[in-house]
């Protein structure tokens, strides 16, 4: 990818929009990054669910989780739950990549698209 001063801009915007809305609402930074990696970016949808991984790699939550963690009555993370998510999180994540690289990706974004839309009607047709 050429950096150019408007793809700096672009990564910049998308950068500040998928972190504010994970700490926001709570969404996986994926569903905002990797549509825009391939509508403004021009990513294949591999390099953009790859790109996306990529920048969760680091830390990039922890002072989003610290403000849940230290706020209220004592904070509105369990754990323990989320110990055993994250561990299983990561032998998931692990079997989807390679199972993703397997398929076409003009299939893989029909997938990425249809879990898109079930989780939208879901959280707007649902009490």
């Amino acid at each position: 990818m050429k950096m150019t001063v408007t793809t700096i801009i672009t990564l910049i915007i998308i950068g500040l929009l998928a972190g504010i809305l994970s700490g926001l609402i709570g969404v996986g930074g994926g569903i905002i990054m990797v549509p825009l990696f391939v509508f403004f970016l021009g990513l294949t949808q591999h390099n953009a669910q790859g790109l996306s991984l990529a920048v969760m790699l680091p830390p990039v939550t922890f002072l989003a989780v610290y403000n849940y963690h230290t706020s209220g009555d004592g904070g509105n993370i369990d754990w323990r739950v989320a110990l055993i998510i994250s561990s299983l999180f990561v032998i998931g994540g692990f079997l989807g990549s390679k199972i993703a690289l397997q398929i076409d990706q003009r299939i893989l974004k029909k997938i990425f698209g249809v879990v898109m839309l079930v989780v939208a009607f879901k959280l707007i047709f649902t009490k």
